[in-house]
């Protein structure tokens, strides 16, 4: 039996969700709850496996109850189910660790499925979703600019973990052009410091292996 637990501030989607969850023998709901903070009380007494949660809440938002859970229960998978599907709130509920985000208009079997993806920690996000993220992600690579020649032969450099004055000196530049062209590397990279520079670098498989 996969243990679940409601969070709806709606009695009839709480009421609906249960009806058609029961009819599932391997689904066993253990709680329910109408806000954030009752929710969060019983889900760390009761231990549920799956938490489905929406994203608005009388007290919380699902985003903020979601990183509540997981902070008292990281073992608990969150699915949100909302009737919203703003970007800002998308991200920020993925972010936040939900696994999955399903909108209240999907088929019921989808939440069954997505419930039984869960139980294995794989994600189940709707179409619409889907194709947020995908934009976002497509979006970030474009605004990326490419790197130059020399900036990616100082890159390779700076991932071995030398020094502006030792990759200066390895190039045959001044540590004033090293500066410069990190500075840019970091710019388009869209990283804060060296060592993020450099783990990017070889994920985006930019100076190779």
């Amino acid at each position: 039996m996969i243990k679940i637990y409601l969070v709806d501030d709606h009695p009839f989607v709480l009421q609906g969700l249960k009806t058609f969850l029961s009819t599932n023998e391997e689904i066993d709901i253990i709680g329910e709850a109408s806000n954030g903070k009752d929710a969060l009380a019983d889900i760390k007494e009761k231990n549920p496996e799956i938490a489905i949660v929406d994203l608005h809440l009388p007290d919380m938002t699902g985003v903020e109850l979601t990183k509540k859970i997981l902070m008292v229960n990281p073992s608990v998978q969150i699915i949100i189910l909302s009737s919203f599907c703003e970007d800002d709130e998308i991200i920020a509920a993925i972010d936040a660790g939900a696994l999955s985000y399903l909108m209240k208009d999907s088929q019921p079997q989808k939440l069954t499925e997505a419930i039984f993806a869960a139980k294995k920690r794989e994600p189940i996000l709707h179409p619409r979703i889907a194709k947020k993220l995908m934009k976002r992600v497509t979006k970030k690579k474009a605004v990326i600019e490419p790197l130059t020649s020399r900036e990616k032969d100082v890159l390779l450099q700076l991932s071995k973990g030398k020094s502006n004055k030792a990759i200066g000196k390895a190039l045959f530049i001044s540590d004033k052009t090293v500066k410069t062209h990190i500075s840019n590397i970091l710019r388009k990279l869209d990283v804060k410091d060296r060592t993020q520079a450099a783990i990017k670098a070889i994920e985006e498989n930019l100076i190779g292996r």
